[in-house]
């Protein structure tokens, strides 16, 4: 049932376009937009960049494996994940739920020219 951590980076760095870095004492994945998780491998969680309603939905789904992050940052939406008590399925989601609203926005097409007569 237990991801370890080398996994659950595997699993990050698969998403399109992820890239990983230093962040303070965590690893950062990102899109080319911004962060989506950042593992912390000694503690062996992942936390999950959601907003409160994606992280309300991984919260009631698997309450052993998912929790707000306290503070502030929980209060936005960050999620902890404990690799200990997720498995690889359930983690595979939330990578791509996080992955997906961390992704660059698609530019708005400019509006038609209009030909005056």
């Amino acid at each position: 049932m237990a991801v370890d951590p080398v996994r659950a980076r595997e699993l990050a760095l698969s998403l399109a376009d992820a890239t990983e870095a230093p962040h303070f004492h965590r690893l950062a994945f990102r899109t080319p937009r911004k962060i989506f998780a950042t593992l912390d491998e000694a503690a062996r969680d992942l936390n999950l960049m959601f907003d409160p309603e994606l992280r309300d939905f991984y919260c009631e789904q698997a309450p052993d494996a998912f929790a707000p992050v306290p503070g502030g940052w929980g209060r936005g939406g960050a999620t902890r994940c404990a690799l200990d008590s997720v498995d690889e399925a359930t983690l595979a989601s939330a990578l791509q739920a996080a992955h997906r609203m961390a992704e660059p926005k698609p530019k708005p097409k400019p509006p038609p020219k209009r030909v005056r007569s």
